[in-house]
């Protein structure tokens, strides 16, 4: 791994860390951030709801919230399909709870992954329209390529609405009110551009709002559309969509939302995943304990569960279902392990030279091949598409590493493939079994083609080089003030030169060390190094470490906490 440092301009960041009343160190990261001015930085360490702009800039927004109010006035049949992830989960009950505010009582559906398949599919419609044909469907997550099925709903007078965040592939529906900024991109659209379908759903509910307050309708003053930021921040940090702008504003609110635990099916679940709200909720905890249990239904059963979950505030049914997610998560971590070695042994024998890779078996369970796609994407660092058994498809899921956007490269693939969609960093693909080995040259050929022929070697920016002397509670404060950590927001990589460690690191697990040493005061500093075991620092020797700062919650004792990311030999030259 080759660390990187560019070392910021002295005068910029003084002046910023004098005008903002900030530590030189906070001026740096807010520096490496675009953030040059004091109000820019007061805006971006303080960011309030206030700040949200005028849902109506974004298209097609004022025609949805003039469809819902007729819908509402009128007490019209709707239903509803979300797509089966977190975002598509989040944004379903989002919807559904909205309109049930306003006297309505739509129906949802969820694709099931294994019958329906991805997106607006005819068979998820056809379960929609089980014994009702409503007067509006409203597609979330999904359904900006569907031209096909857009026209099947609306040849039987449905009205449509979509609200989606997926790059459009041959052409966008024009016949639906469709609301996504890839698709009608805006001037100075920044600030929600790059918006999840959630907090897409959350800027129509406040265009909805604002119109509805305008009549006067009484329901509308009542909501406080705050309390569903919760829901915002666990689609937004799950679906790996850039924290900046809007993302990161929702996102830091919803998390507190989410700390208040105030829906019981979100109770339930943290209680089960092991996360405790007085502790404060981090994106990481969506990322690795809430986030994968919501997903495991749609993985291997429907995740229409997930969202009744969501939906309920029936304490004794929520704890059941958290139960019943929390096996289907296990169950998949099982899979996962599995498929995983299993994937590293074909790359490794057959396929270690290839620009991307994509893999394959009868045996793979289309529903839980992303998280395996993540993991061998990471630990080969380059884009991997891992696809299970469907019938004549072969179905699963891409992950790219940061610089090679996917989207791009499928395009270059699409004759060899039967649909595909998602955006620059994760993909749904499904390709017939016939065309596959034709896939994997031009997947392979593509990636190439992107990166000039050379893989980049994988880097590890450093953030700011400090001494040990400045970690303490005044650093960890302001660090607070970053967060949300994430896509585009990165968490802080601090670089620390000549640690010595006196005493040999304490191996737990046989996967994990734990390590000490001192500062020039004699303080004793304590870090943990996950998975790395393998590879242990020597004592006594000049070392350079790559930490995250963090804290530690355990036996009700807030602890700071230093997680090495790498360690080299003092004074290695490699890029910093």
């Amino acid at each position: 791994m080759r660390w990187t440092y560019t070392p910021p301009p002295a005068d910029e960041v003084g002046a910023l860390s004098r005008s903002a009343g900030v530590s030189p160190v906070l001026a740096e990261l807010l520096w490496r951030r675009d953030i040059l001015s004091d109000e820019a930085a007061q805006s971006f360490l303080r960011p309030a709801l206030a700040e949200l702009g005028d849902p109506f800039l974004l298209a097609n927004l004022e025609a949805a919230t003039a469809r819902l109010s007729t819908a509402i006035s009128n007490r019209e049949s709707v239903a509803v399909l979300g797509d089966y992830d977190v975002d598509g989960v989040s944004s379903t009950t989002l919807m559904v709870s909205l309109l049930r505010r306003f006297g309505l009582d739509p129906h949802f559906v969820v694709p099931r992954r294994m019958e329906d398949g991805y997106g607006l599919s005819r068979s998820a419609i056809d379960r929609a329209l089980e014994g009702v044909t409503p007067q509006l469907f409203i597609v979330l997550d999904c359904g900006t390529n569907s031209q096909e099925e857009v026209a099947y709903l609306q040849e039987k007078g449905i009205d449509v609405i979509i609200i989606d965040h997926h790059r459009e592939k041959e052409g966008a529906v024009a016949s639906a009110l469709l609301i996504n900024p890839h698709v009608h991109p805006g001037d100075d659209d920044d600030a929600w551009r790059h918006l999840c379908t959630v907090g897409l759903v959350f800027k129509l509910a406040h265009g909805l709002l604002k119109r509805l307050r305008n009549e006067n309708h009484p329901v509308a003053f009542r909501i406080k559309l705050r309390e569903y930021l919760d829901l915002v921040a666990m689609g937004t940090v799950a679906d790996l969509v850039p924290l900046r702008g809007e993302n990161r504003l929702m996102a830091r609110h919803g998390l507190r939302v989410l700390q208040g635990a105030n829906r019981p099916g979100v109770r339930a679940l943290m209680q089960v995943a092991g996360v405790r709200p007085e502790q404060g909720v981090n994106p990481v905890d969506i990322s690795f304990r809430l986030g994968p249990r919501i997903n495991a239904s749609g993985r291997l059963a429907d995740a229409a569960l997930s969202v009744e979950l969501m939906l309920s505030d029936d304490t004794k049914f929520c704890i059941k279902t958290a139960d019943q997610l929390d096996v289907f998560n296990r169950e998949r971590q099982d899979i996962e392990r599995q498929i995983t070695k299993e994937a590293e042994e074909m790359i490794e024998q057959h396929y270690a030279d290839d620009s991307g890779i994509v893999l394959y078996s009868d045996d793979w369970h289309p529903g839980v091949v992303g998280i395996v796609a993540g993991r061998v994407s990471r630990k080969y660092n380059r884009p991997c598409v891992v696809l299970g058994n469907e019938g004549e498809l072969a179905k699963g899921s891409g992950r790219s590493v940061d610089g090679i956007n996917l989207v791009e490269v499928l395009a270059h693939c699409d004759d060899f493939l039967g649909s595909w969609g998602g955006h620059p960093m994760a993909v749904g693909v499904a390709a017939p079994k016939a065309s596959l080995e034709q896939f994997r040259r031009s997947f392979s050929k593509a990636v190439a083609e992107h990166t000039g022929g050379d893989l980049p070697e994988r880097e590890l920016p450093i953030s700011a080089w400090i001494t040990p002397d400045e970690i303490g509670s005044r650093l960890m404060e302001e660090l607070d003030a970053l967060h949300p950590f994430g896509q585009a927001n990165a968490e802080p990589v601090f670089g620390l030169r000549g640690v010595k460690l006196s005493h040999r690191p304490d191996v737990f697990k046989a996967l994990h060390f734990r390590f000490n040493f001192e500062d020039t005061r004699g303080r004793r500093l304590f870090g943990v190094a996950w998975k790395m075991a393998n590879r242990l620092p020597p004592t006594r020797v000049p070392l350079d470490f790559a930490v995250h700062l963090r804290w530690n919650h355990f036996n009700d004792r807030k602890l700071m906490q230093l997680e090495l990311v790498d360690w080299r030999p003092a004074g290695e030259a490699n890029g910093s």
